[in-house]
């Protein structure tokens, strides 16, 4: 078992197709809390669009953005998985909630490509939208963010992201 506390709030961030959901859901599960998948407060227009292969732009998220900060100021605990790709996304994430440790997917465009080409029913589709994720991408700084590589099995994964909580003492003063 590990010592992370109970009310941590974790962001498991990174393109679609890192592996957000899975990690985030089994990372959640492991730690005793709930968790959400941003994807599920997207409006109807922004599945719409995305559906069409049109990738979202600023305008389409900041609603999207507000949502997910209201849900990380009202609970307790959770893990969110949330693309959170541009670091103004991330800082209005963290703007009333500035204890909320970032894990970044980090894996790179033809594993992901993989991926989500193997996924089905899913509304993301397509490499345009796969390579506009990419482009607006701003990489976390190592001091904003833990980064764990997917290039390894989902198990490994998660034990990579439990092991950099607990090595970066994750806390209940820093969570």
């Amino acid at each position: 078992m590990h010592n992370l506390p109970k009310h941590c709030k974790i962001l498991v961030m990174g393109v679609s197709g890192c592996g957000k959901s899975l990690i985030g859901a089994q990372l959640a599960s492991s730690l005793g809390i709930p968790f959400y998948d941003a994807d599920d407060f997207h409006s109807q227009s922004n599945v719409d669009k995305m559906a069409q292969g049109i990738p979202l732009n600023d305008q389409d998220r900041s609603d999207w953005l507000s949502d997910l900060a209201q849900l990380l100021s009202q609970e307790t605990a959770l893990v969110l998985g949330c693309s959170a790709l541009k670091r103004r996304y991330r800082e209005r994430l963290r703007r009333d909630e500035p204890k909320v440790v970032f894990i970044y997917l980090e894996g790179d465009f033809a594993t992901i490509r993989d991926r989500l080409a193997a996924r089905e029913d899913h509304y993301f589709k397509g490499d345009d939208m796969l390579q506009s994720q990419f482009a607006q991408l701003e990489p976390p700084s190592e001091i904003e963010a833990i980064t764990v590589s997917i290039n390894q099995p989902p198990e490994m994964v998660l034990q990579s992201c439990i092991n950099a909580l607990i090595t970066t003492n994750a806390t209940p003063a820093s969570c």
